[in-house]
């Protein structure tokens, strides 16, 4: 019988990348008692007092750079941000700033009014673009823009305080127009040379053209959002390539920013392709990127931003601990301190064609790799070192990486609508099936996606998986509030339920059943993201709610509300029992679905409440439960039924028996003779429990929610999981670093 323990294969390149990033990884005791203690963990485990850490070498941490002091919160205020310089000194005594910021339900009411306040008492005038609201009408999240001092070596904290005042009415004269920002002398212009032939937009005759959709308008700063395809010497327009342009315009400073995307993403164009081509971009006459030969992959696209006017050279600092307040993202441990070593490798890593358009940045170029990688989790490693670190160089990263995230051929826009196409819209599209199973009965047409020019015209390192789909854009919209990263979350989204058979996920629907138990783990996140996050009115809102709505719906019916469903409180659906002859699963897939259904219900969906609570049990009866053995609770697979047509096992006790060897399965649990045969260190779980991207490490989100959800139940699973003496130092990467909420209220249980 194949042993339980076996780690899943991995690349070479891999095991050597774990074998630096782990060297830091140290064992640790915690001491169990009846009641704990959630700050005594943290202390205990990331607190500066030596004694607290006997086996961590010394190590240097993320600190902050020089000139910056510990951040301390403006009195009185919702949330804090703090401005940092980010390059070269600004010109002049202001600089514009505009970030996203996410409320909490209830804290920004309806119509109330936000300011700025200064560490001095000083204010600013702010301009809030509400974009999204929490079903009671309060603010969740809006793009805030001001014009701040410029913060020199020292940082600005800019306060939001509940404000009084409307805010003041944009200049009467229409400075703040297209045809003001034209007059002002912008422009900017696209050139490409395409197989011979000269194509290019303009920026200049879209300001000039009929009014532009408006992203930010208000008194501070508007954006407008423009499209053209681009167009050849006799205005024709290229079949393929597009050009869209996102301008900032700070009137009262005379700057703007200058957003660039080239797509190559047309869904129902026949005979897509990728497309080599020269270009280049000016802005003010000065030409700023240049690419010869650059290869676009079909259905992809890329983005540059620019200044004009004078760069804005700033950093936003959010407050880690209040985002995560917020629920908008799970509760990281706040304890961890980002390992400044790791960040170092990464920056000095951050060079060539990975970094450039059709790179992949940080993330996995093939998806389908096996192995832990710091990509997998609710969020990547890159985007939680930033979120807990708010370290400048850890964002810029983690938004490059966002903008990369084009480079994929998932991204198939809407010729009629404009935007990211959508499966309410056209149920049978797909990319995979027959051309029958693309038919749409309603209308008599197809509603499959062109076949490429050639066999080998799309051909692209590229592999995206719905199975191992990094978190690319969620952070980063959420903290800059740009409308690239709101439609790569919306393009993410409906790939992941429009990648599958159209009767499979039973057709609009968008039922992520059929994907593998960790594809319908991210692409639930990424829909659920999306829906929570997508602005209030926008066409696509209300498709991603639908969608959502009809997976929570389905796998309620499947588990919680299904009194056949299995007693071990386990995913089957999705291929789930794959191993050992199809007698076996993978707890660690598991417990990355009941991770994602945690978070999910953290974003308010209270459909995902009691999915989580019965999934919640699973990852505590591995812990817990009679006959099961905590030193294994996070084996590679966990055997659950004696053949393929077997029933599923009633108790985990049976489960954990079949999953060990007979040397294994006698043996007392956590005692020395098992501690010798399993080769490990007393109360060291298997699985590789010293690793950030280990087994144990998979585990621990799932637990974290069921502390939440399942009360004292959870909570001793999750003391008697903290009590193990071998842990990881998440400080090189925290992906899986989310432990229980303080204090759960009920209407998380």
């Amino acid at each position: 019988m194949e042993t339980s323990f076996r780690r899943r294969p991995e690349p070479k390149f891999y095991f050597l990348t774990l074998v630096l990033l782990s060297s830091l990884a140290h064992a640790q005791s915690l001491p169990e008692g009846a009641k704990l203690d959630w700050q005594r963990v943290l202390d205990a485990r990331y607190g500066d007092d030596p004694k607290a850490r006997p086996d961590t070498p010394a190590q240097p941490k993320s600190a902050p750079p020089a000139g910056r002091a510990k951040p301390v919160p403006v009195q009185g205020a919702i949330a804090t941000v703090w401005i940092e310089g980010a390059g070269p000194a600004s010109a002049g005594d202001k600089v514009p700033v505009t970030f996203g910021q996410v409320f909490a339900p209830g804290v920004v009411e309806r119509g109330a009014r936000l300011a700025g306040r200064l560490a001095d008492g000083g204010s600013v005038p702010l301009q809030v673009d509400v974009k999204a609201s929490h079903p009671d009408g309060s603010l969740r999240h809006a793009v805030i823009s001001g014009i701040v001092p410029a913060p020199g070596n020292k940082p600005v904290a800019l306060g939001l305080v509940h404000g009084d005042k409307a805010p003041a009415a944009s200049d009467p004269k229409g400075d703040a127009t297209p045809a003001a920002l034209l007059r002002a002398g912008l422009t900017a212009s696209v050139k490409t040379m395409v197989e011979g032939r000269p194509y290019g937009a303009s920026l200049d005759k879209l300001l000039a053209g009929p009014r532009p959709q408006a992203w930010l308008a208000g008194p501070v700063a508007h954006e407008w959002l423009l499209s053209t395809p681009l167009l050849g010497p006799g205005g024709e327009a290229h079949p393929h390539l597009a050009a869209r342009f996102a301008v900032r315009w700070f009137p009262g400073l005379g700057r703007a920013r200058v957003d660039v995307a080239l797509e190559n993403n047309w869904a129902f164009e026949p005979a897509p392709r990728n497309i080599v081509y020269d270009v280049q971009v000016e802005v003010g006459g000065t030409p700023v990127y240049t690419r010869e030969g650059l290869e676009h992959y079909h259905h992809a696209r890329w983005r540059k931003t620019f200044w004009w006017g004078g760069e804005a050279a700033v950093h936003v600092r959010h407050d880690p601990g209040y985002l995560i307040d917020t629920r908008a993202l799970p509760n990281y441990d706040r304890g961890v301190q980002v390992d400044g070593r790791t960040l170092d490798k990464m920056v000095a890593a951050w060079k060539g064609p990975k970094t450039e358009p059709m790179g992949v940045g940080q993330a996995m170029r093939a998806m389908p790799t096996t192995g832990g990688r710091p990509d997998i989790g609710l969020l990547p490693g890159w985007a939680a070192m930033y979120l807990l670190g708010m370290d400048r160089r850890a964002g810029e990263i983690t938004f490059a990486t966002a903008d990369l995230a084009g480079s994929w051929s998932i991204h198939y826009r809407d010729r009629r609508s404009g935007l990211p196409v959508s499966l309410i819209d056209y149920p049978y599209m797909t990319l995979m099936g027959t051309p029958k199973d693309t038919r749409n009965p309603a209308t008599g047409k197809s509603e499959a996606f062109p076949e490429c020019a050639r066999p080998d015209a799309c051909k692209t390192p590229n592999r995206q998986d719905v199975s191992h789909q990094p978190n690319f854009a969620y952070l980063p919209y959420l903290l800059a509030g740009d409308h690239y990263y709101l439609e790569e979350l919306q393009f993410w989204a409906m790939y992941s339920v429009f990648n599958s058979n159209p009767a499979y996920r039973e057709h609009a629907k968008g039922l992520l059943k059929p994907e593998q138990v960790r594809g319908q783990a991210w692409g639930l996140r990424t829909l659920a993201e999306a829906a929570y996050i997508t602005p209030d009115g926008h066409p696509l809102k209300k498709d991603l709610l639908r969608i959502l709505d009809s997976n929570l719906d389905w796998y309620n019916a499947e588990y919680p509300r299904n009194p056949q469903a299995n007693s071990l409180h386990v995913i089957v659906n999705g291929y789930a029992a794959t191993y050992q002859r199809k007698t076996a699963l993978a707890p660690w897939m598991d417990d990355f679905f009941t991770s994602a259904i945690g978070h999910i219900a953290e974003l308010g969906f209270t459909k995902a409440r009691p999915l989580l609570a019965w999934k919640a049990r699973f990852p505590v009866l591995r812990m817990t439960g009679e006959g099961s053995c905590w030193i294994t609770a996070a084996m590679y697979n966990l055997t659950v039924r004696d053949s393929a047509t077997s029933p599923y096992y009633r108790t985990i006790g049976e489960a954990f028996r079949a999953s060990h060897a007979p040397e294994i399965k006698d043996l007392e649990c956590g005692g020395g003779a098992m501690a010798a045969a399993l080769k490990l260190k007393p109360d060291e779980m298997t699985g590789y429990s010293s690793e950030e991207t280990g087994f144990p490490s998979n585990m621990q989100p799932a637990l974290a929610y069921a502390a939440d959800v399942l009360g004292e139940e959870g909570r001793r699973a999750w003391r008697k999981f903290m009590a193990r003496s071998v842990k990881p130092d998440y400080g090189a990467g925290p992906q899986f670093a989310i432990v229980p909420r303080t204090g759960a209220d009920d209407a998380d249980k």
